[in-house]
């Protein structure tokens, strides 16, 4: 099992920057990489970033690429995505994930197999 916590939302004012943390626990060697997703008030789940750990090239959605700064830090088992310039249109809880498949697809929801809880990231104009 591996257990995520996310950290770091809150209400902001458009072009503010904020930063998240996804905080791993357990058995984290299983992951292959993780991503960010969020859920936009009455819309689905959308990948924003994804990091595959033998690959340290980071992949972006459109709407976020040059904006936000997906990272981690090993020492503390912890993923970051740093958000810059926010927009209202980035108002959603924010989702960190873990794919444990060897063979994971990771643009696909599908491939993730443990969920943090969320955090609440609120951009005012």
């Amino acid at each position: 099992q591996v257990q995520l916590v996310e950290s770091g939302g809150g209400l902001v004012q458009a072009g503010d920057s904020l930063r998240l943390s996804c905080a791993a626990s357990g058995r984290t060697f299983n992951c292959i990489g993780m991503g960010w997703f969020r859920r936009a008030p009455g819309k689905e789940r959308d990948l924003v970033a994804y990091m595959r750990w033998s690959d340290v090239r980071p992949y972006y959605v459109g709407s976020v690429k040059g904006r936000f700064t997906i990272s981690r830090d090993n020492a503390k088992s912890t993923m970051y995505l740093q958000m810059n310039s926010l927009k209202p249109e980035d108002t959603a809880v924010y989702f960190c994930a873990c794919a444990a498949g060897s063979s994971a697809v990771l643009s696909m929801t599908s491939s993730y197999n443990y969920w943090g809880q969320g955090t609440q990231v609120t951009v005012s104009s």
